[in-house]
């Protein structure tokens, strides 16, 4: 059997020159098309007079003021941006093999203490597979917007949650306070923000999760007290600590109330409070996603959990 002449052909055009004239393709100036491209310009000019060699095609008009594409430019404009797209593809079909689902876990939560999420990530049978990068709900959704995840698991809906994503609910977490086991308050069960005043709120910016902010500022702005505010430390053990020698208090997840430090205690929120401060969890998958694979997991985390 003879072999197709397109395998063995060594001149043709590569993705790297393909991608770099659909750059200047796009801008018409070589100069911006080099900065998106991150690379200097005479690499560029050298990328497309190479494709305008192997084409035996001029795919550009330039005189110093003025870059356009020829009717051969524009044919390949189609063509080539058609090539791409069918590699990417590829590249996201390659990486949905059996046991390869890429998953991304909000940093603001512990999810080993999560019933209802660890049991059903168990039966994915792809624990080793998972991504936990260090990662806020907001920049776990950039991740999923440039599917570089396919699932990602958050708390609250992102802004652009009915146009951008597909929200699955999976379960509500609690909040809890942690604050200085001095403190007055912590001799009750559960704990009145109201009693709180004296202390500095640590608290984190609005970015890194809109909807929890501002669901939990409603709940403030009905308080007859106003709160401090001192930035959240990145690390969580820091602001812990600094909790534990009198400097302020939080509100953590549930599951993330895990550290024990002298001087450090956890209390429930009264029963108004609980009922309106509290992070719901969400598996989110893109708003277009197809593939099977991807809508069952979703579907799979968002299955109430069965009693044993």
């Amino acid at each position: 059997m003879s072999m197709p002449a397109h395998l063995i052909n060594t001149h043709l055009p590569s993705i790297k020159q393909l991608q770099c004239f659909l750059a200047v393709a796009h801008e018409l100036n070589f100069r911006r098309a080099a900065e998106r491209l991150r690379m200097t310009q005479p690499p560029l000019t050298r990328q497309i007079q190479c494709l305008e060699a192997v084409l035996e095609q001029q795919l550009f008009h330039r005189t110093t003021h003025d870059v356009s594409l020829t009717d051969a430019g524009r044919n390949l404009m189609v063509k080539a941006d058609a090539i791409l797209r069918q590699l990417s593809e590829l590249k996201t079909e390659a990486a949905m093999t059996p046991g390869r689902l890429r998953i991304g876990l909000t940093r603001t939560l512990n999810f080993d203490f999560i019933e209802a999420v660890r049991a059903q990530l168990s039966q994915l049978k792809i624990e080793d597979e998972i991504e936990t990068p260090d990662l806020s709900s907001a920049q776990l959704l950039q991740c999923l917007a440039k599917n570089r995840l396919d699932l990602i698991i958050t708390g609250e809906k992102g802004p652009d949650a009915d146009q951008s994503a597909n929200y699955g609910w999976i379960c509500r977490e609690p909040l809890r306070v942690a604050l200085p086991a001095l403190h007055p308050a912590s001799l009750q069960s559960q704990v009145a923000l109201d009693d709180l005043a004296d202390l500095p709120l640590f608290w984190f910016p609005r970015s890194a999760n809109p909807l929890f902010y501002d669901k939990c500022e409603r709940y403030f702005s009905q308080l007859r007290v106003t709160f401090k505010r001192v930035k959240e430390p990145d690390d969580s053990l820091v602001m812990l600590s600094h909790i534990a020698r009198g400097k302020g208090f939080a509100l953590l997840p549930q599951s993330k109330c895990t550290f024990n430090q002298q001087g450090l205690c956890y209390r429930e929120l009264t029963d108004s409070a609980a009922q309106q401060l509290n992070i719901d969890l969400y598996a989110v998958i893109r708003a277009d996603e197809t593939r099977q694979a991807v809508r069952d997991a979703q579907a799979l985390l968002c299955r109430p959990l069965q009693p044993e």
